[in-house]
């Protein structure tokens, strides 16, 4: 690696938003042939400084060099006609476009007809080869946010990017294929790809990174660390200045009464296919049942089923010994039902409004909120600041609108929304998806505190690490089917992996 000429170089780049300096004179380059990791909080600039290499912003000052040659990136097709891809944390795809329509997208090839079928098969090589197989005919609107992440992994892999900037891209794999796709990464790295990769998962990190860059409030305060050597807490102390516990501090859970009983739950999918397939399951008060699978296998018409915004096609569903058979029970019931659902901004918020607007969703017709037909203004803003207060939500004021907060400040909105009246029953999907590691730190601790207030959670994830460290037992989906139950106490992550790829193994 030493010696190795840079695959691109940054140099003193400052980027502006009004009020925020994201990118404070930041230096960042790769070497041709290496894993540089880029590290840091959410807000930290790591996002914008990638996106300024990939021509989406202009930065006001600093330069860009590429392969020694100064260049100046006006767009990302620029950035592509260079060589560099990136794969946003926010996708950049379109919705009613299939898998194989969006890969062309922006391209000017090919010039005169299209050759869908083509295109469709060269996606399932790529999908096969990189083990991140998706439907090239399925509409981007039809997958789960994981599958939409397989979809921009592979834009860029098709249009050929040699400097590959990956944000999360295990999020959605199975043990057994993220050691298939570092392997990939390594045999890139070695034909003269360059891979920037960004994750919150430490572990990785030092797995598959030759080197390691940390941002912290737009600066670097650790530049071409080795990561041979280093270990993940020094990583995090560098991230946020201080010592973080990677280990789930919880006592063995104590069990109480069946909150929700799911028996033989199915549902379609959005293109009318079989979703679920005979479903059952429990989840007692005081335990976190937790749901592992890879994307796509049934996990998010489970949580949408069990909410209420999806219909199922056969089965029940009890909560606290009501069955749900109709939209009128779910409403009945809404004060008991926490939903965090997947998509923080689309689904969990509404970014325009308040932070405290966003706080009495559920709420505002009912009193203190609601006076007679009109909202108390003075009890919006004091519910607001006791939240904001109660679970350390850092923004600005109560009437920021929440599309300015991080990831993981809106996150603590809608767990402040969602449990701040003692719900049974929390269906959590994909809770820390995309936050750093102090924000997940705090999530998982809200979240182990409602199971010790009594609270049963169904905790779907396809973080195996944040499974283990948060569920009391676990269940392991595949293809709509529960392939195995286990507890989680002891549990072999191997034969986790072997379940969600299908394998079937006695546990």
């Amino acid at each position: 690696m030493t010696g190795s000429p840079n695959a691109f170089e940054m140099h003193g780049i400052v980027k502006r938003f009004p009020g925020v300096l994201a990118n404070d004179h930041v230096d960042f380059s790769c070497q041709v042939g290496e894993v540089h990791a880029l590290l840091g909080e959410n807000g930290a600039g790591k996002s914008t400084l990638m996106n300024v290499l990939a021509g989406m912003y202009r930065p006001e000052a600093g330069e860009i060099l590429i392969n020694g040659q100064r260049v100046v990136l006006r767009s990302p097709q620029e950035a592509i006609a260079h060589g560099i891809g990136m794969v946003h944390q926010h996708f950049m795809l379109v919705p009613s476009h299939s898998v194989a329509e969006n890969m062309v997208l922006g391209l000017n090839r090919p010039r005169f007809l299209l050759n869908l079928s083509n295109i469709e098969e060269q996606v399932t090589d790529l999908g096969e080869q990189y083990g991140l197989s998706v439907n090239p005919r399925a509409k981007i609107w039809e997958l789960s946010v994981g599958e939409q992440q397989r979809v921009e992994v592979l834009k860029m892999l098709f249009r050929g990017a040699k400097v590959l900037i990956l944000d999360e891209p295990t999020a959605v794999l199975t043990p057994q294929e993220v050691e298939i796709l570092f392997h990939t990464l390594r045999d890139m790295t070695k034909r003269g790809h360059t891979i920037v990769f960004i994750s919150h998962k430490l572990d990785e990190v030092v797995a598959i990174a030759d080197r390691v860059t940390v941002l912290r409030r737009g600066k670097v305060t650790a530049a071409e660390v080795p990561a041979k050597g280093t270990t993940k807490a020094k990583l995090a102390t560098l991230m946020v200045g201080r010592e973080v516990l990677f280990q789930v501090n919880k006592k063995k859970a104590q069990p109480g009464d069946v909150v929700l009983d799911v028996e033989g739950l199915s549902t379609d999918n959005d293109r009318l296919l079989p979703a679920l397939r005979a479903v059952s399951l429990k989840v007692c008060a005081g335990e976190i049942l937790g749901v592992a699978g890879v994307a796509g296998n049934g996990q998010r018409e489970l949580a949408e089923t069990l909410t209420g915004l999806r219909r199922p096609t056969a089965g029940s569903m009890k909560l606290g010994g009501v069955i749900l058979d109709n939209r009128t029970q779910w409403l009945k019931l809404g004060r008991q039902l926490a939903h965090i659902p997947e998509d923080r901004a689309a689904f969990g918020s509404i970014p325009e409004l308040s932070v405290a607007q966003n706080l009495i969703l559920k709420r505002f017709y009912r009193a203190p909120i609601a006076t007679g037909w009109s909202i108390n203004a003075r009890a919006v803003r004091k519910n607001a600041v006791e939240l904001v207060d109660s679970y350390h939500i850092a923004t600005p004021t109560v009437e920021t609108p929440v599309r300015m907060l991080s990831g993981g400040n809106l996150q603590k909105v809608i767990l402040a929304r969602e449990t701040s009246e003692r719900p049974q029953l929390m269906i959590a999907v994909h809770p820390t998806r995309g936050l750093d590691i102090g924000a997940t730190e705090a999530v998982h601790k809200l979240m182990v505190e409602q199971r010790d207030a009594g609270a049963a959670i169904l905790l779907i994830s396809e973080d195996l690490d944040e499974l283990l460290s948060l569920s009391d037992r676990l269940i392991v989906m595949y293809e709509g089917q529960i392939a195995g139950e286990m507890p989680t106490e002891g549990a072999d992550i191997h034969t986790i992996g072997l379940m969600m790829a299908g394998t079937k193994v006695e546990v």
